[in-house]
C-alpha cells in the first residue's frame, strides 16, 4: 500500500518524504476530516521531528496539488479530506461528526451549470445526523401516563 501511495504523490508532483507519506496515509486511512492538530497528535509519536507547521504546509501542498480537499464546514477549525471524489459534506450540529454525501452525477440539479466544466464542487450541509435526530425525537416525545 505504501508503494502505491508513494506513486500517487509522485504522479501529482509531490516528493514523497517520510512526513508527507505519513500525513497522506493518515488522511486516506481516517475518514474523519481531521484538523492539523488531530493529524499532528496522531503522527508525532512515530515521527518526533514532525511539527504542526510541517503538517499545515504539507496539507496546503496536498490541496494545491489536488490530492486532498480543504473543508470549511467547521467554523472553528480547518479540516482536510483525502477523498477527492465529488461529494458534499454534512456536519451534525450536535455531535460535530462530518459525513460524506456522494454527488456523482448530481450536477444536473444545478441548471446554471449546463455547458460548464466542473472541476471542483464544495457543498456543505449542516443539521442533525440520523443518530442525533433520533435522540432528539426520543427526548421530545411525551411520556405516556398510565393510571
Amino acid at each position: 500500500m505504501t508503494e502505491l501511495r508513494k506513486k500517487y504523490l509522485v504522479k501529482h508532483g509531490i516528493r514523497p518524504s517520510l512526513q508527507r507519506m505519513a500525513i497522506m496515509d493518515y488522511l486516506l486511512d481516517h475518514h474523519t476530516h481531521p484538523t492539523v492538530d488531530e493529524i499532528y497528535t496522531a503522527i508525532s509519536p512515530r515521527i518526533p521531528t514532525l511539527s504542526r507547521t510541517t503538517v499545515y504546509n504539507t496539507l496546503k501542498l496536498f490541496v494545491s496539488q489536488g490530492v486532498a480537499l480543504y473543508i470549511s464546514i467547521d467554523d472553528r477549525n480547518a479540516r482536510f479530506d483525502g477523498v477527492i471524489d465529488k461529494h458534499a459534506h454534512f456536519r451534525c450540529k450536535d455531535c460535530g461528526r462530518i459525513i460524506d454525501i456522494p454527488l456523482s452525477g448530481r450536477e444536473e440539479l444545478f441548471t446554471e451549470l449546463q455547458g460548464m466544466i466542473v472541476d471542483y464542487t464544495s457543498i456543505n450541509i449542516k443539521g442533525l445526523c440520523k443518530l442525533c435526530a433520533k435522540q432528539k425525537r426520543l427526548s421530545q416525545a411525551q411520556p405516556i401516563l398510565k393510571y
